[in-house]
């Protein structure tokens, strides 16, 4: 039987070892094959080891969270796209871009067709989880905290974006 106390404890708990996960380091691994041909969703987990790199791997198949302000894309202000990490997809336009604090890069909208979403119940509190369309990579949460006109927050891990200056 859940009481106030046993909640109270697990989400100590899932947020104590969420803050104590290690650090994300931004391993230049550029060579990844952004070939469009390639069926992204038969690709299996020891290819995916190999084309990413640990801290990409760690968020983007295992859904794993980077640590807040760590990512050099939070402050990224110039006119682009953020495109997934893993396969290249265009997942965000910079005009969608904006600083809510915090410290993950967030968008209020993505380009439309570009992610797909499922419930996420690991911090207890169900979440919508936001994956690439294309190869199914973790990219974070969606929250209905965000700016108009869309009232949302795409809250992304850094990690699993790459940007792409116009």
């Amino acid at each position: 039987m859940i009481n106030r106390r046993n909640f109270t404890l697990s989400a100590s708990a899932v947020i104590t070892a969420s803050l104590l996960s290690k650090t994300i380091s931004y391993a230049d691994n550029k060579d990844k094959n952004m070939n469009s041909n390639i069926d992204w969703k038969a690709i299996k987990k020891s290819e995916w080891k190999t084309r990413l790199s640990a801290d990409e791997y760690y968020v983007m198949r295992k859904q794993g969270t980077e640590r807040p302000f760590s990512s050099p894309l939070n402050d990224e202000k110039r006119v682009g796209t953020f495109n997934c990490a893993a396969c290249g997809l265009p997942l965000f336009e910079s005009v969608t871009k904006y600083e809510s604090g915090t410290g993950w890069p967030s968008f209020w909208q993505p380009i439309p067709g570009a992610v797909n979403t499922k419930r996420d119940f690991k911090m207890v509190i169900p979440r919508t989880e936001y994956h690439c369309a294309r190869c199914g990579a973790h990219q974070g949460h969606v929250f209905k905290d965000g700016p108009k006109p869309t009232g949302l927050r795409y809250c992304n891990n850094g990690v699993a974006l790459d940007f792409v200056p116009a």
